[in-house]
């Protein structure tokens, strides 16, 4: 069935930091939602690129030679193999575009990682 998402109601859905929230599906990828803030762990996704496109506030990539800033509607993709790490300083709302086999952790397993629920 084909139908619409509405991102700002379904960002009200939840609440709590760093777990991806799946709206969709799209080949062999998953349209995720994310509420972020404080810092996450310094990853890289082994064989998958990953998408951040900022929906609501500011937010931080920190690269190993650089940092890159996203405001509202900007995004950037992280090639596979990227070492990197999010950084909000307030709550931002992201939406994620990344390959169904990707772990939010990446290279690191530790008690930040999770798996996608569907909202």
């Amino acid at each position: 069935m084909i139908e619409t998402i509405n991102l700002a109601e379904k960002f009200g859905l939840f609440n709590d930091h760093w777990s991806p929230r799946i709206v969709g599906e799209l080949n062999d990828s998953y349209v995720k939602l994310v509420k972020l803030q404080g810092e996450f762990v310094w990853h890289h996704h082994e064989h998958e690129d990953e998408l951040f496109l900022v929906v609501k506030g500011r937010l931080l990539i920190q690269l190993r030679d650089r940092d890159l800033w996203l405001d509202e509607g900007e995004l950037v993709i992280i090639p596979k193999g990227v070492e990197h790490r999010p950084v909000a300083e307030e709550e931002v709302h992201v939406m994620l575009l990344e390959p169904k086999t990707t772990l939010n952790t990446g290279s690191v397993v530790n008690e930040r990682t999770t798996d996608a629920q569907w909202l």
